[in-house]
């Protein structure tokens, strides 16, 4: 490679780092003790819902619609996470509300179960250390 070409992509390199956001991330939190007990399909619909609900909550908001947009539709990016149980995801709850983080709990009906949280999309730097505890759900 040409010393120049080398320097310009060396360039290119750094402006990127300087400049490109965050990768903005969905946060979904499922309970481990329904994933053990309920159907499978339940328990990703779970997930769907709040998922869903979290961003249409925030439809308006400057980083929902840039994940959303049309070059980024094709690139979302969701970490899937799990807690032990009810107690666990109403803590959760609890402590982003206290952080101020913008969040869907997920609640059952008519059976008035809470099942799962989404967050609306942010900064993947701005809301990791709210779920640096949690396993991801496998």
């Amino acid at each position: 490679m040409h010393k120049h070409n080398r320097v310009v992509e060396q360039d290119r390199e750094i402006c990127k780092s300087l400049f490109n956001e965050d990768v903005l991330v969905q946060y979904v939190v499922l309970r481990r003790d329904l994933i053990d007990a309920w159907p499978l399909g339940s328990v990703v619909t779970q997930g769907c819902h709040a998922s869903v609900s979290a961003i249409w909550s925030h439809k308006d908001d400057l980083h929902t619609l840039q994940y959303c947009s049309p070059q980024n539709i094709d690139s979302m990016h969701k970490v899937t996470l799990e807690v032990k149980g009810e107690t666990q995801i109403l803590n959760l709850a609890e402590k982003l509300s206290a952080g101020g983080i913008d969040h869907k709990l997920w609640i059952e009906q008519p059976e008035n179960i809470p099942t799962c949280l989404a967050t609306k999309p942010y900064p993947k730097s701005e809301v990791s250390s709210f779920f640096k505890k949690l396993k991801l759900c496998k």
